[in-house]
């Protein structure tokens, strides 16, 4: 990696303005020796979007050149520490280069591709010796977020988790039959001459439980539930309005705080009907982007056992729409690739598939399948609006819609 002077010049620059680390930038003096947490450090970086280690510089004395730093056995030290100390081995950009009268260790660490994450010190064991950087510091991911990570190296099935206490009877009478007949509509040779059950099964609505007996799946409860929260009480939304808090107490109160419940189609317009009641009298109000916003959430979400304890949140704030849905992007979906068309991956494919034939208002439940977050932004520049914020983190999405005012 040839570097640049004036890249070197710009980073201690910024470094002496913000008298810091960054998130992306960490600093040691490594005089004697590199510090044990340097393997945390790469492990970090390789595990978010990348980073930058700049060895020599005393971070306590302004960012300037640490007396008795031996460039050449420092890097040295990096990189065996990235080829031996991590699994899997790590191959950073290491570069010796002048500075100021002296010479640094400038070394950039890539982000992992998903089937490789998480990069973890060996010896520690993935659990425990995982990391994220986090501001300009290190922190050990949780076990959700290893369990996360580790997911992304195949294709989740949780949707077609069978819900053993569950019955047919759980089911929407009128969901079901309005997603049979639109089946047999599209795929007549295929479902036309299947009965009820033996179709619900073809589709991952229903499958046979240890005991013999057809149980709905998760997938099933979710799309065509009559009240999945019977087996799963945080499966919702929660939705709360305009915090307001007391310049006495410092409590915050809500204009409005529900929470949404039923299957996703009755989740989905509950919500959409308090954002715009929330909303009234608020001219160009862009509700096909809150739609997509809301209903992606609730189809991409992580449905792992242990994220089923976890609602999908909606807040509205003068001004603002967050989402913040449980589990990160997957797959080739990142924040750099939402807007680009032909990336697109689905962590739950069955569930996705099937509310593509859930009736809702006027359509279907699921109808801008590859181009949703497109549509948001589309939505939101025809409406004089800025693009939306999108914020990934392994354990959750946040999407934030600016709204008119």
């Amino acid at each position: 990696m040839a570097i640049d002077r004036r890249r070197i010049e710009v980073i201690v620059r910024d470094l002496r303005h913000v008298a810091t680390d960054t998130q992306d930038i960490e600093v040691k003096e490594a005089v004697q020796k590199l510090p044990a947490s340097m393997a945390e450090t790469v492990s970090a970086f390789c595990n978010g979007p990348g980073g930058t280690i700049l060895l020599g510089l005393s971070e306590k004395n302004g960012f300037t050149a640490a007396p008795g730093f031996r460039a050449k056995p420092s890097a040295d030290a990096l990189a065996t520490i990235c080829s031996d100390k991590l699994t899997p081995p790590i191959r950073p950009e290491i570069d010796v280069v002048d500075f100021e009268g002296t010479q640094l260790v400038l070394a950039h660490v890539h982000e992992l591709p998903p089937l490789e994450k998480p990069c973890y010190i060996t010896e520690r064991g993935v659990y425990q010796g995982s990391y994220v950087r986090v501001a300009d510091g290190d922190r050990r991911l949780t076990a959700y977020e290893v369990d996360r990570l580790l997911e992304e190296r195949s294709q989740p099935t949780h949707d077609l988790d069978v819900v053993s206490s569950a019955t047919r009877g759980d089911l929407d009478r009128g969901l079901v039959s309005a997603v049979l007949a639109r089946q047999r509509e599209l795929h007549p040779s295929i479902f036309g001459t299947r009965g009820d059950d033996e179709a619900l099964a073809m589709l991952h609505v229903i499958a046979r439980a240890e005991d013999g007996a057809w149980r709905p799946t998760l997938a099933g409860l979710l799309a065509l539930g009559v009240y999945p929260q019977q087996f799963f009480p945080r499966l919702t939304v929660s939705f709360t309005a305009h915090p307001h808090r007391d310049p006495e107490t410092g409590l915050i109160s809500y204009a409005c705080a529900q929470t949404m419940a039923g299957s996703i189609p009755m989740v989905l317009a509950d919500t959409l009907a308090a954002v715009r009641n929330n909303c009234d009298g608020l001219d160009g109000l862009p509700l096909a982007a809150v739609r997509e916003a809301i209903a992606n959430a609730l189809v991409h979400r992580d449905y792992a056992p242990i994220a089923r304890g976890t609602a999908v949140q909606v807040s509205l704030s003068h001004g603002r729409l967050e989402v913040v849905s449980p589990g990160g992007l997957y797959g080739t979906v990142t924040s750099d690739t939402l807007s680009t068309p032909g990336y697109s991956s689905a962590r739950n494919q069955y569930l996705l598939s099937l509310l593509e034939t859930v009736p809702f208002s006027d359509g279907y439940l699921v109808e801008n399948r590859k181009a949703g977050y497109r549509l948001i932004c589309a939505e939101l520049a025809r409406a004089g609006l800025p693009a939306p914020r999108a914020e990934d983190h392994i354990s959750s999405f946040v999407l934030t819609l600016p709204l008119p005012t």
